[in-house]
């Protein structure tokens, strides 16, 4: 059995797979992880191998804990993966858009695909059907966009996200709903739409924290997949286990 750990600012996720079928899921806090870990391993002790994205933001202590329960793959820029990278800056490439690409590499094979990742930035990365990562782009996410009028402006106020359901808004509040809300599914159709007149058998994958904000209101057809990131991580890792 697989554990899938992928380490944020102040968040962690973790899943147990077997195989490719994931038998659990855990988000806590950094401080929370040895807690649950411990927890894991004795609830799975057939967990024999796992795979981390960011280490760097664990401690030492952590990291030497993880250690002791199994093996552990961390991964980088120079771990193997089952696509060809020809990103032009690849130790500049985040662990999270390699473990995507991987996913869309292993679930759509032979298809062109697009993961969207609607995190604290919105990632694009474009995958060809012959497994060749192309790039992408990136731009602010849904949460940066409301901040950044905040921040950088006198007096508009820090609103929570929410659903515009309009795209004329009539206060000041509706208006900012608006700009950042559907300003960001227009953005997200409107790449989907480009990368449509190039390629043919486009498979688009949307994901990330504010996917369920933005999945209904996306003309086009999108799998949605909340664990992507997760079964990319684990593809990874099965991808290494003579290695591992």
């Amino acid at each position: 059995m697989n554990l899938v750990v992928d380490v944020g600012n102040t968040l962690v996720k973790m899943a147990v797979f077997d195989g490719t079928n994931l038998q659990y899921k855990k988000i806590s806090i950094k401080k929370e992880f040895l807690a649950q870990l411990a927890t894991i391993f004795e609830n799975y002790p057939g967990i024999d191998r796992a795979i981390v994205a960011s280490v760097s933001q664990l401690t030492e202590h952590q990291a030497a804990k993880l250690r002791q329960f199994c093996a552990v793959l961390e991964l980088t820029s120079a771990t193997p993966v089952p696509f060809v990278n020809e990103y032009a800056t690849p130790l500049t490439l985040g662990v999270d858009r390699i473990a995507l690409v991987a996913a869309a590499a292993k679930t759509y094979p032979g298809q062109n695909a697009l993961v969207i990742d609607a995190g604290t930035c919105v990632t694009y990365d474009f995958l060809t059907e012959d497994a060749r990562y192309k790039g992408g782009a990136i731009s602010p996410g849904l949460q940066m966009r409301y901040k950044a009028m905040h921040s950088f402006t006198a007096q508009l106020p820090l609103l929570d996200a929410a659903v515009a359901e309009k795209t004329v808004g009539n206060s000041t509040a509706t208006a900012i709903h608006s700009g950042a809300y559907n300003g960001l599914v227009y953005e997200i159709d409107g790449f989907i739409e480009a990368y449509k007149k190039q390629y043919s058998n486009l498979t688009v994958i949307l994901t990330g924290g504010d996917a369920h904000f933005l999945r209904d209101r996306l003309k086009n057809d999108i799998f949605a997949n909340s664990n992507f990131l997760l079964e990319g991580l684990n593809f990874i890792l099965e991808h290494n286990k003579h290695t591992c």
